[in-house]
């Protein structure tokens, strides 16, 4: 595992951790939001990350791995943005959802919950391993 962790929103309508799966890997494009841009940035191989469905789902569902850092995002045409490339690692072995999340104490301070609309964020180790705790007592 890289120094840092992240959790990942998208609707899993339009992407989910599934395909994610059956892709192998994926160009995480499209983050527009120059705060979350910020944390691609930040982001190194090696780095984990949180797969969270987001509008369907309301749960973190999977484990992704940061297998390149940040590039120009082809789908920008202003040169502005970057992207990463992700694999998947695994699924949780349960969702832990969005109301799990918010009942847990150590979470309180997570950023995803503090920042609501961000699709890219920190997560800390305590809240890593809090995570992946409620994902194994579902």
């Amino acid at each position: 595992m890289g120094d840092a962790s992240w959790l990942v929103k998208s609707e899993p309508n339009t992407y989910s951790f599934e395909t994610l799966v059956g892709d192998g890997r994926t160009v995480w494009d499209g983050v527009r939001n120059h705060a979350a841009a910020l944390h691609l940035k930040a982001m190194q191989v090696g780095d984990q990350v949180f797969f969270y469905h987001s509008q369907e789902g309301l749960a973190v569902v999977g484990i992704a791995e940061v297998i390149r850092t940040a590039f120009p995002d082809p789908s920008d045409p202003t040169g502005r943005f970057v992207a990463v490339e992700l694999a998947p690692v695994r699924p949780l072995q349960s969702p832990v959802t969005l109301v799990r999340m918010k009942a847990s104490p150590t979470l309180a301070d997570m950023a995803m919950l503090r920042q609501g609309r961000l699709s890219v964020s920190p997560v800390r180790p305590e809240e890593w391993r809090e995570i992946l705790r409620l994902s194994e007592t579902a």
